[in-house]
């Protein structure tokens, strides 16, 4: 899991050293080290000790302070995706790096390999770079505040072909859209 450990640790001036020493109960220097790095999982204990120990909210472990908190935007309900008229924060609060923002699709009716309760995050795109998204899973604006999702496949010009999930779906055709979404990680609640 990506964190961010050793950024705070350093910035509040502490070694591995010390960090393991204020944890409760106190660990070694090469167990902080091995989370630090994702060589060791950083479990919700790990991150209640850990965040104890740096005097923070555990979450500011798995979470970039320049990033946004991902917001959900639309649903996928059972006639397709709907836009959401108040957004919320995602299930997750971290940074997956790379460029460009983070939206979430919650799902509420199931569709192929989602379920009721998944949370999809999509990095969006400029449409000159659709090329990169074909036959992964998109969000793309429609007019009236409106969504497609489904799989891209097929684009030509300033047209998205988007195939909605399930069997005997019609495929989707947006005219320039101003932005779209690629999948980009599946969160289940266990």
């Amino acid at each position: 899991m990506i964190n961010r450990i050793r950024d705070i640790r350093k910035e509040k001036g502490l070694t591995l050293a010390e960090l393991a020493e204020a944890c409760d109960p106190p660990t070694t220097a090469q167990t902080i080290g091995r989370l630090e790095t994702g060589m060791r999982n950083l479990s919700i204990k790990w991150m209640d000790r850990i965040a104890t120990a740096l005097d923070i909210d555990p979450e500011m472990l798995v979470r970039s302070e320049k990033a946004g908190h991902p917001q959900v935007i639309a649903t996928l309900a059972r006639t397709g995706a709907e836009a959401l008229s108040d957004t919320k924060d995602a299930i997750l609060a971290t940074d997956l790096g790379s460029e460009g923002a983070l939206v979430v699709l919650a799902v509420d009716y199931p569709h192929g390999e989602y379920r009721p309760g998944d949370q999809l995050w999509l990095r969006q795109l400029d449409p000159a770079d659709s090329a990169r998204a074909i036959n992964r899973d998109v969000l793309v604006p429609k007019k009236g505040g409106r969504y497609a999702f489904g799989r891209l496949i097929d684009r030509q010009g300033d047209l998205l072909g988007v195939l909605p999930p399930g069997q005997g779906q019609k495929q989707d055709v947006i005219k320039s859209p101003a932005w779209l979404a690629v999948a980009e990680m599946l969160v289940r609640k266990l």
